[in-house]
């Protein structure tokens, strides 16, 4: 068979809540309505872990974190692991990523061909949490709030200033694909550091939510002693005693994410207009790596299995993937298992190790997907949290914590944890009971107590004398690009244009 050209596109803490069916109606998205048209929806998708680094090994890999060890933003992606990059190479195509994909360690590509851009965080080991030394704040590279507090407008911020180069890339490797120098089929995947905090908007986007009805949450604040202790943590972690959040803060930090979320639209329009004006058609992929909690229940960021942080949008269309909205749980886990199916490629070789399954029987209505696994053991974590979706029940279960159970058809806001009620205690046991099936906690412990260890020692090793850094250097063939003495001037222009010319 014709294998299909395939475009990944990677978002960075886009809350899934926020896509019911495709973007919500009220969010200015014009290209992703458009997309979601004809998608398959994947309403209820998860992340592997709820945090960047270990939630993009997880995507790519098809494994969860204690397979991967890539358990926080400081944890090496080891280069023995395929990722769906590496499927599709060895099958026949060319990869590229354009953008974020936080890789740590020296392997800074994972079966891509060609990266076209740096990262936007280190490749070291400088951010390794500490289970020896709970509670401890490393305030240089941990959260606070002052992403809460400083939110507004700004015409360029760090970050917009990536994603421009991201997307600026994409559209350039869209315009050489077309150029048919290669025959290969493509793969591309661009991924964003947007919506992320910092929540800081250009003007014209965040004009756009002037009267905008959903700047405060639907779950206002809860007192921190109400809280269960894992979300605790996440607040001492974010340093929440050195700041006062008004409703004014919380408003302005929503409508710049909300904002960045057009910024995105906009950018991404302009990788369909430049795959439209060159006549190339892809299996589209729209994803993002966790969620963003947005203030609900006054917390932030990300780093826990409620839905804003832990449900993220998945649309994928292709053909044979009719468009439709799939209520059924489903994970980021199950994205490379999805590309292989799609484009013809075993997995038999690795199948053994992969926590993900292929939606494509589950698109077409003819199959099924099991209980969704996800898995946190990095900052504001002093163990590690693994949870099962299964149906219309979420169970959250730590060693050192009471366990959480919710039933999220009749408590989508995750109010009531039915884990102590006697009434639940048949549907706690059953999923304890899976937990316990899947999940050797004391093992899950020590291997990632041993891996902190380990990278501290190293990182001060490395950082002591001459430092060379992991961080990806895009390599610029200048004297390849535009025209040379070594080269034919008319064999240059007519290479590069397109479509072809006499």
């Amino acid at each position: 068979m014709t294998q299909p050209n395939i475009l990944v596109l990677m978002v960075d803490q886009l809350n899934g809540t926020l896509f019911p069916d495709g973007p919500a109606p009220w969010l200015h998205a014009p290209n992703l309505k458009a997309l979601a048209a004809r998608s398959a929806r994947f309403v209820n998708s998860y992340t592997a872990s709820p945090l960047c680094a270990p939630g993009r090994a997880s995507f790519m890999s098809g494994q969860l974190p204690r397979r991967t060890r890539v358990y926080d933003n400081a944890a090496e992606f080891a280069s023995d692991i395929p990722t769906f990059a590496h499927h599709l190479r060895r099958a026949g195509y060319q990869t590229a990523l354009s953008g974020k994909m936080h890789f740590v360690g020296p392997d800074q590509l994972h079966g891509f061909e060609s990266r076209l851009t740096t990262d936007i965080y280190p490749a070291d080991f400088g951010w390794t949490p500490d289970y020896r030394k709970p509670g401890e704040r490393i305030d240089w590279w941990y959260h606070n709030m002052g992403s809460v507090t400083g939110a507004g407008v700004g015409e360029i911020t760090n970050q917009l200033e990536y994603d421009d180069d991201v997307a600026h890339h994409a559209v350039a490797k869209i315009y050489d694909y077309a150029r048919g120098k290669d025959q290969r089929p493509w793969h591309l995947t661009v991924s964003f550091t947007h919506p992320h905090d910092p929540y800081v908007a250009r003007r014209k986007y965040w004009d756009l939510y002037a009267d905008c009805d959903h700047l405060l949450p639907q779950v206002p604040a809860i007192p921190y002693a109400e809280h269960d202790p894992h979300s605790k943590r996440i607040f001492d972690a974010n340093d929440w005693r050195s700041y006062t959040i008004t409703d004014e803060h919380i408003r302005n930090a929503r409508r710049a994410y909300f904002a960045n979320i057009s910024y995105l639209d906009e950018k991404i329009g302009e990788i369909f207009s430049a795959m439209a004006a060159t006549d190339q058609e892809a299996i589209i992929v729209f994803v993002s790596d966790h969620g963003d909690m947005l203030g609900e229940r006054g917390l932030w960021y990300k780093m826990n299995f409620f839905e804003g942080s832990a449900r993220v949008p998945l649309m994928i269309a292709a053909p044979g993937i009719a468009s439709a909205r799939i209520v059924e749980p489903v994970s980021t886990l199950d994205v490379t298992p999805t590309l292989a199916a799609l484009a013809g490629i075993p997995l038999d070789e690795v199948a053994p190790w992969t926590d993900g399954e292929s939606l494509v029987a589950l698109a077409s209505g003819t199959g099924s997907r099991g209980p969704v696994p996800f898995e946190y053991a990095a900052e504001a974590s002093v163990a590690p949290l693994v949870g099962i979706r299964d149906g219309r029940w979420k169970y959250v279960h730590c060693e050192i914590d009471p366990p959480q159970l919710y039933d999220l058809e009749s408590d989508p806001g995750e109010m009531t944890n039915l884990a102590a009620d006697p009434d639940h205690r048949d549907e706690a046991d059953r999923m304890a009971q899976m937990v316990e099936a899947r999940w050797d906690m004391a093992a899950f412990d020590a291997e990632v107590r041993e891996s902190q260890a380990r990278r501290i020692v190293v990182y001060d090793a490395l950082r002591n004398g001459s430092y060379y850094p992991w961080d990806y250097q895009p390599l610029q063939r200048a004297s390849e690009r535009y025209m040379r003495n070594h080269m034919d001037l008319n064999v240059v222009e007519s290479a590069n244009r397109y479509p072809k010319g006499e």
